[in-house]
């Protein structure tokens, strides 16, 4: 957003602010988003109908009593996708009886305007207000607003809505901006997503559909659908979302309804559980969902889809862990993206750290990203700066997927570090005190657009298998025997197996153990079984009693030799077991016999642990380690200058000893 989009966003919100405070008294700080933003919205579309609104009115008195569908005809008197039929304005509400005129108002839109209102419950705060004695005054207020499409641009009504929903949250001590994207780096995700197909913006009868699943205010959409537009375009714009706040919803219906789209394609629920674009496909996605929210609310119906559905589904991939949805939301959009038959489709969507390296090899997040590298949907992924968003500090990054790369992309991963890459602000916003300037993101779409023959500091192009390994499991022998001790044969009252012989038998091993105090093999115990079976007062013996009693009388030992199994097997100690990570690339038993054998002489490879879907020795892992490929090393101090740095710091602190001691 450019200096004077943002001056002109914060004199707004400054303007509103001061009228918010009037409430406070007679309601909190927690109401004022119910109250305020309605009344923008009403404000907004009174002056954008305005000058047809004598025209709609006599076509009202002309038909209201024909019988004709009214929201079919009076548009196209309009001019736009909605109407009111009232002759009120909030100019002209009047001081005696403002509650009944503006609810009388209100019912005269048409019927996808009132939905919004219904949605914002506007009617009983209108009552609150009449109540409080303050409905008149509130009204007069927003009546003065200049709110004119030649006035206030829609963007900057949509970045005066997400202004005015940060404020009112962080004046509660709610999480300001949860749910609300940066606009530099909505802009940049935009930028790279649409970048690749500015060629097919320039033909005729071009049709795209642009998604977002986290909609907000529509601030993902009404970007995309600006930048098109810049590109000089003819296309047809089809935009679709779904929000989950009521409130947001209803505002970013607004901002469709003033621009002329359908109302219809933005849905209002959880997208995760309840899907209500269900079967559509998307030439453009795009989403910022909220980082680290636990799915445990929708843990039924998301488990179900996975099981059922699988691949046919959005989930088939695997489940992250309960306490982050971030990845399922990255699944939805890749299940979204339209066929290459169709024009295919391109994502962006911004992520903490997270879903890069969170869970081993096997776990429901490294078999998503397996899913996704191993599909060749990963195109690139850009790490923004610390201190780029409202309520957090943490690293965030923009993936960038596609089921359509250019040849020269097949199979590869372009990542961009761009934590140096900055603008400080020059007020911070929440915890965002840094962001990324148009002539920034210029450079960084050129880099991109670059891609091999850009590979420098800040980019590196990889191999999908280069974020590849596989986790072999390392064994170690069982080196044990065992030694009966007075000390040991003392505690077996505490062993459950034990507990579970009657009283006799128990005699008969206590005396028994007594008997052999020592050192003897580790397979003496399971031979003392077998002889004792059934023999005087031991009673019926069984092999779990050998393991529990070898367990119990077990000492590790270094110099014994490996126990072997009934088939000369080598048990393993599974005290000692351990994971190597293989690269991908890499032959198994050449990086065993170089890396692992060196070190533990007795070491081998357990073979029975293989990857589930290739069958191959060694579970399949898939992470995305930016640090491994960006880090620089900076190397220590020298001893001589640290030598010297102490010298100097015990020469200042003698000296002022020594006034002290004076």
């Amino acid at each position: 957003m450019n200096n004077n989009s943002s001056t002109e966003v914060s004199n707004l919100s400054s303007f509103i602010w001061n009228v918010a405070d009037s409430l406070w008294g007679d309601f909190t700080h927690s109401d004022f988003d119910r109250i305020i933003l309605p009344l923008l919205l009403l404000r907004r579309l009174e002056c954008i109908l305005e000058p047809t609104k004598e025209t709609v009115l006599a076509e009202y008195e002309n038909e209201k009593d024909s019988g004709i569908d009214l929201d079919l005809l009076l548009p196209e008197y309009s001019g736009l996708p909605f109407f009111n039929t009232s002759t009120y304005t909030l100019e002209t509400l009047g001081s005696t009886n403002t509650k009944s005129n503006l609810e009388q108002y209100v019912s005269h839109f048409s019927a996808n305007v009132r939905k919004i209102f219904e949605e914002y419950n506007f009617i009983n705060t209108i009552a609150e207000l009449d109540n409080a004695k303050l409905l008149y005054f509130i009204v007069s207020k927003f009546a003065i607003l200049d709110l004119t499409r030649e006035t206030v641009s829609d963007r900057v009504m949509s970045n005066t809505y997400e202004q005015l929903i940060r404020d009112f949250a962080a004046s509660v001590n709610q999480k300001a901006g949860e749910f609300m994207s940066p606009r530099d780096a909505v802009h940049l995700t935009t930028l790279l997503v649409l970048n690749q197909d500015t060629e097919i913006f320039t033909e005729s009868g071009v049709i795209r559909t642009i998604y977002d699943p986290t909609c907000g205010t529509g601030g993902f959409l009404f970007d995309a659908i600006d930048e098109i537009k810049n590109t000089g375009s003819t296309a047809k714009i089809v935009p679709y979302g779904q929000e989950l706040n009521p409130k947001t919803h209803a505002m970013a219906l607004t901002s469709m309804l003033i621009q002329g789209y359908d109302t219809d394609n933005i849905k209002q629920g959880n997208t995760l559980s309840e899907d209500h674009l269900s079967g559509n496909k998307f030439h453009y996605g795009f989403a910022n969902p909220p980082f680290g929210i636990k799915w445990e609310k929708v843990k039924k119906q998301i488990v179900t889809e996975h099981e059922t559905l699988g691949y046919a589904g959005r989930f088939g991939a695997g489940l992250p862990r309960v306490s982050d949805g971030s990845m399922l939301f990255l699944m939805h959009l890749v299940s979204k993206m339209e066929s290459p038959e169709n024009g295919g489709g391109r994502i962006g969507i911004i992520l903490s750290g997270s879903p890069l390296f969170t869970g081993d090899a096997g776990s429901g997040e490294s078999e998503i990203r397996r899913w996704l590298l191993e599909n060749d949907y990963v195109e690139a992924i850009l790490a923004l700066p610390n201190d780029m968003f409202f309520n957090t500090g943490i690293g965030t990054y923009i993936w960038i997927l596609s089921n359509k790369k250019a040849k020269e992309r097949k199979n590869k991963v372009q990542l961009i570090n761009l934590t140096d890459t900055w603008t400080p602000m020059r007020k911070s916003e929440g915890s965002k005190r840094k962001e990324i300037s148009r002539e920034q993101m210029k450079k960084i779409v050129i880099e991109y657009d670059l891609f091999e023959s850009a590979n420098s500091k800040n980019t590196k192009i990889l191999k999908t298998t280069d974020f590849a390994y596989r986790k072999i499991a390392i064994k170690r022998p069982l080196r044990a025997k065992i030694v009966l001790s007075e000390a040991k044969i003392a505690e077996l009252p505490e062993l459950k197996a034990f507990q579970k012989l009657n009283s006799i038998q128990q005699n008969a091993w206590l005396e028994y153990f007594n008997n052999n105090l020592g050192e003897n093999e580790y397979e003496y115990l399971f031979e003392a079984i077998k002889i004792n079976n059934n023999k005087n007062d031991f009673g019926k013996t069984a092999k779990a009693l050998a393991t529990a009693f070898t367990n119990h009388f077990m000492i590790r030992d270094e110099n014994c030799d490996p126990v072997l199994d009934t088939k000369g097997n080598v048990v393993p100690d599974s005290a000692l077991n351990d994971n190597e990570t293989v690269p991908f690339d890499k032959n198994i038993e050449d990086y065993f016999n170089e890396e692992v054998l060196p070190h533990v002489s007795d070491a081998f490879i357990d073979y029975s642990v293989r990857d589930s879907k290739d069958g191959e020795v060694g579970i399949v892992g898939y992470d995305i380690n930016f640090n491994r490929y960006f880090y620089e090393y900076t190397p220590p101090r020298s001893l001589n200058n640290i030598d010297t740095d102490l010298k100097a710091s015990e020469a200042r602190i003698q000296i002022l000893l020594e006034e002290v001691a004076e």
